[in-house]
C-alpha cells in the first residue's frame, strides 16, 4: 500500500511502537521483535521480518510502512568519505555523510532540511529554512548509511553537525537520541548547536546527555554578529552563563568549534582573545579552516597552514585543549559547511554578502 495512506513506524519508541501496532499486534513479545527488527537489524520492509508469520506479514504491510528515506545519489571521495543524498516522502532533500577514519566511522547526519540561522560561513545556511525533519527521519540517516556502507550499529559516532540546527527541532531530536542511545552510548553522540538558550537548558535536564559542541566562530561580539546572525539576539555574554551552569560529567568538556577564516578572525590576538572569552569553562577548542564554496564569495579563505598552525599553538601555550579538523570530503561538496541537498551546481547562484576581511 502506498506510505501516504500507512503510517511509518520509524522513529516510534517502545510504548509509542505498541500502540500503533495495537490493531494488528495484541502480544508484547511481537511488539519487541518488531522493534529490534526495526532499530537493532535495520530492516528495510516487513518481508525481511522473516521471524513473523506471513500473515502477520501481510497485515503489517496493509496498515504501515517503515521510513520514507530514499537514497537518490551518493558520492564518494578521495579519501573515503561518502556523502548521502537522501529524497524524503514529500520530495524535500537532505544529506548525511559517513567519515570513515582508521577504523571507525563517523556519521555527520542532519536534523532539518534547511537552516534558517544564515551564518555567512555555511552553504546550508544560504540557501535558507526547510522543514523539521521527524525523529524517524533522524534516525533513519543512520539505519540507511549503516546499511548502505555495511557496517554494525556498534562502534559508530554521531555528529549531529549536517543541516539544520538541531535545537530548533529538539523534541525529535531527543526522541531520535533515545532510540540510538539503546545500540550507542551518548559519549559517541555530539550535538552541535549555536548555542540557543531554552535548547541548553531543556538538554542541561536529560538523563542521558550526548556530548556538547558550541559553534562559536569568533571571539567577540562584534564578529560573531557578522558572521552568525544568532548572535544580534543571543550575545556572547548569555551564551557562556548558560554554559557555566550547563552540567559536566567528569572529565567531559564543551567543545568549542572555530572557523578559521583568512584575515578575519585569525590573527595572534584573536587567539588570545579566545582564550578570555573561555576563561573558566571546561572546555576544548576545534579549529576549522573555512571550507570555500562559489556562493559564499570570495572573502570565505582559509588561512594557510602557517598561520592555522601557529594559532593553535598560541591557544596550547595558554592552556587551551586546541585540535584541526581536518578537511574531509571537500572534493564532493561533503566537508563542514559544504551540504546544500541540491545536487545541482550552485554557480549561477547570488551569494549572500561577503565577510569584509580585517
Amino acid at each position: 500500500m502506498p506510505a501516504a495512506t500507512t503510517t511509518d513506524l520509524l522513529g516510534l519508541p517502545r510504548a509509542a511502537l505498541a500502540e500503533a501496532l495495537a490493531p494488528v499486534v495484541d502480544r508484547p513479545f511481537r511488539v519487541e521483535q518488531i522493534y529490534q527488527a526495526l532499530y537493532a537489524r535495520a530492516v528495510p520492509d516487513f518481508a525481511a521480518m522473516t521471524e513473523l508469520s506471513k500473515e502477520l506479514r501481510a497485515r503489517l504491510e496493509e496498515r504501515f510502512h517503515i521510513g520514507n528515506l530514499k537514497v537518490s545519489e551518493r558520492r564518494l571521495a578521495d579519501d573515503g568519505t561518502c556523502k548521502v543524498l537522501f529524497r524524503l516522502g514529500d520530495g524535500a532533500t537532505i544529506e548525511a555523510v559517513d567519515i570513515p577514519d582508521r577504523g571507525r566511522h563517523t556519521f555527520c547526519i542532519s536534523s532539518q532540511a534547511g537552516c534558517a540561522l544564515a551564518c555567512t560561513f555555511c552553504v546550508t545556511g544560504y540557501w535558507g529554512a526547510g522543514r523539521d525533519l521527524t525523529a524517524g527521519e533522524i534516525v533513519g540517516q543512520v539505519l540507511a548509511l549503516r546499511a548502505d556502507r555495511g557496517l554494525p550499529m556498534e562502534g559508530l559516532n554521531l555528529v549531529f553537525m549536517g543541516m539544520g540546527e538541531p535545537l530548533l527541532n529538539l523534541a525529535n531530536v531527543r526522541t531520535a537520541l533515545d532510540l540510538l542511545t539503546e545500540w550507542i552510548s551518548p559519549q559517541r553522540i555530539t550535538v552541535s548547536t549555536v548555542g540557543l538558550l531554552p535548547g541548553l537548558e531543556e538538554m542541561a535536564r536529560w538523563e542521558k546527555r550526548p556530548n556538547l559542541a558550541i559553534s562559536l566562530h569568533a571571539p567577540d561580539d562584534a564578529r560573531r554578529s557578522e558572521i552568525m546572525p544568532v548572535n544580534r539576539t543571543t550575545p556572547l555574554a548569555d551564551l557562556l552563563a548558560a554554559l557555566r551552569r550547563f552540567p559536566l560529567e567528569r572529565g567531559r568538556k564543551i567543545t568549542f568549534e572555530y572557523i578559521l577564516i583568512d584575515g578575519f578572525n585569525d590573527a595572534p590576538a584573536d587567539a588570545d582573545r579566545l582564550v578570555r572569552t573561555l576563561s573558566g569553562l571546561r572546555a576544548k577548542v576545534n579549529l576549522i579552516p573555512v571550507n570555500p564554496d562559489p556562493v559564499l564569495g570570495d572573502r570565505m579563505v582559509p588561512p594557510d597552514d602557517a598561520r592555522i598552525d601557529a594559532f593553535q599553538a598560541r591557544l596550547r601555550a595558554k592552556g587551551l585543549i586546541a585540535t584541526v579538523r581536518r578537511r574531509r570530503g571537500d572534493d564532493v561538496s561533503a566537508a563542514c559547511g559544504q551540504l546544500r541537498a541540491f545536487g545541482r551546481d550552485p554557480r549561477g547562484f547570488r551569494g549572500r554578502k561577503a565577510v569584509p576581511a580585517r
